[in-house]
This record gives C-alpha cells, structure tokens and sequence, in this order.
C-alpha cells in the first residue's frame, strides 16, 4: 500500500518537473527542454501516478491527492529554480 502510494508520489513530481522543464522560463537548465516532448513525457508520468495512486485510494482521494500534490510542486519548483540560480551566481 505505501509502496503504491510513494511511487504514484514520485511520478507525478516527475511529471510536474518534466512540464516544468518545457517552460522558456525556468531556471534549472540553462534552456528548456523541447517543449511538446517534454510535455507529452509530463503528461504521460501524471497519468502513471494517478493509476498508482488509484491503486491504494479511492479515486476521488487519489484526483484529490494528485492535485494537491501538483498544486505544491508547480509552486515550490520556480522558486527553488530560483534559489540554485542565485546560489550558482555567487
């Protein structure tokens, strides 16, 4: 059951970071990734992690959990882009 649920976790922080990544304004590389694979591959892992995430939850509770999950990793991911860029331009 954790096993399930740390994985769909884990999928869905890739996913968002794959999206992440396609976005001309992020600060983790110095360019973006292709922007269609990259979203394509995103999307791909979120589905990936809503399947395991249903393994273990219900699937309203596993529709919640991923959007809150997303929702806390599209905020924090600019900023600590952010943070390592500054931390790199010292």
């Amino acid at each position: 059951m954790l096993a399930w649920l740390l994985s769909g976790l884990l999928l869905a922080l890739a996913g968002s970071f794959a999206i992440h990544l396609a976005s001309p304004h992020q600060r983790w590389r110095a360019s973006a990734l292709a922007a269609r694979p990259a979203r394509q591959a995103g999307a791909a892992l979120l589905v990936a992690a809503l399947i395991a995430l249903g393994q273990t939850l219900h699937s309203v509770v596993a529709i919640f959990v991923l959007l809150t999950w997303l929702m806390l990793a599209f905020v924090l991911l600019p900023y600590l882009g952010a943070l390592i860029a500054r931390k790199e331009s010292r």
